[in-house]
């Protein structure tokens, strides 16, 4: 009977992980080259793969990340502060598997370190605040 229980409980995991999206992922991406490129299973059945887009209020510096998100926040936008600088936050979404592809994003192969991209990150906003 305890094989029993176990082999329907694999078969039910094999469909829930049969069912679950799969999305580009990628914490930050400067002029649409991610530092570190990767892939991630969505964990619900309402999650779909976004790329979220940050424009600064000045214009200066604007990012992108890719991630899964729940459908209930897609095609919303807010205003937000990252670190003292005012930006706004666009969601786009898409719901097939690694369809949030950064659509100027160069070779596949070109990966900067994350060190790289925070320094480059953190000094135009500095900058940024300075032209202020």
């Amino acid at each position: 009977m305890k094989f029993v229980l176990l082999g329907i409980a694999v078969v039910i995991g094999f469909f829930a992980l049969a069912e679950s999206l799969t999305c580009n992922q990628c914490s930050v991406s400067l002029f649409n080259i991610c530092a570190n490129p990767s892939s991630v299973n969505c964990t619900t059945n309402t999650s779909v793969c976004t790329t979220s887009s940050f424009t600064s209020g000045s214009g200066l510096l604007n990012f992108n990340s890719q991630n899964c998100l729940e459908s209930s926040l897609c095609n919303t936008t807010i205003y937000t502060f990252i670190l003292g600088v005012p930006y706004n936050v666009s969601q786009s979404c898409c719901n097939t598997d690694s369809c949030n592809r950064l659509v100027n994003s160069g070779p596949s192969n070109v990966q900067l370190q994350l060190t790289a991209v925070l320094s480059a990150t953190l000094l135009a906003c500095v900058w940024g605040q300075s032209v202020y």
